[in-house]
């Protein structure tokens, strides 16, 4: 129930469905209320102007994804642990199963292996079966790491996870059967804030190995390098909106984790 509740949120309290909703209620008082509908007008455009410039969402992002840096030299554990959400089913068109924007979990996962950083990766994530299931993405994702050159048996499939909480608690009971202690976390620098409490809270001795960091410095330099620059990143555009939404996705899934005791 929790996981289609938490679908239902973008309506409510995303950018993009708050400002949807806002425009029905306009669209239904718009003859015998107009000045209501005229605030809920003003407050959808408000919004997405505000949460679709380049400041606004880099910022947001920033304030996530810059929380747990990556060392310059990353120390060594007894395994890799990569989280879903990195792939996209083998469905026609498709002639192989695609990475997604946080596919750079993959790459740098089997990097870290082969610089000997551990020597196991352990891959966490199922499929949602009313999102026309398909393969475990933990399948997937081995798939394509042993496609790249990581060895099948330096991987360890955890398939059942359909959130993060979930990853932490089935690869924690890998971690003990294992006898596994310290392990490097790889997921995205805007998600691992949240994971590595997450996983930090089921006594798992985590590194932070953040990868597909959408901010950087030459990007946060670029917003205001030239008046024009400053003017044009004022302006809507769809990815900041993307952005902003994901960034508030992570700082609501905070909230309601904490609420639940994950954290």
């Amino acid at each position: 129930m929790f996981l289609y509740l938490s679908k239902l949120l973008p309506l409510f309290f995303y950018p993009l469905g708050l400002a949807s909703v806002s425009l029905v209620v306009a669209l239904i008082t718009v003859w015998k209320q107009p000045r209501t509908a005229t605030a809920a007008i003003a407050f959808s455009l408000s919004l997405l102007l505000l949460c679709s410039n380049a400041w606004v969402a880099k910022a947001l992002v920033r304030s996530l994804e810059w929380q747990n840096l990556p060392s310059q030299q990353m120390p060594n554990a007894e395994a890799i642990i990569v989280l879903g959400g990195a792939t996209k089913s083998a469905f026609f068109p498709r002639p192989d199963v695609d990475l997604s924007e946080q596919g750079d979990r993959i790459i740098y996962a089997a990097q870290l292996y082969r610089q000997k950083k551990a020597p196991v990766i352990i891959v966490s994530g199922g499929r949602i079966d009313w999102r026309n299931g398909g393969t475990p993405e933990s399948t997937d994702i081995a798939s394509i790491l042993t496609e790249i050159g990581v060895p099948s048996q330096a991987i360890i499939e955890e398939p059942l996870s359909l959130n993060t909480y979930q990853n932490a608690v089935n690869v924690k009971k890998i971690l003990q059967s294992r006898g596994i202690h310290k392990v490097l976390l790889v997921t995205s620098a805007m998600h691992m804030p949240r994971s590595l409490k997450i996983f930090r809270r089921q006594s798992i001795d985590a590194i932070p190995a953040p990868t597909d960091f959408l901010v950087t410095q030459g990007e946060l330099q670029e917003l205001g390098s030239t008046p024009k620059a400053a003017l044009l990143n004022l302006l809507p555009n769809t990815d900041n909106l993307h952005q902003f939404t994901n960034a508030l996705k992570e700082y609501i899934g905070n909230l309601i984790y904490g609420l639940r005791g994950w954290l």
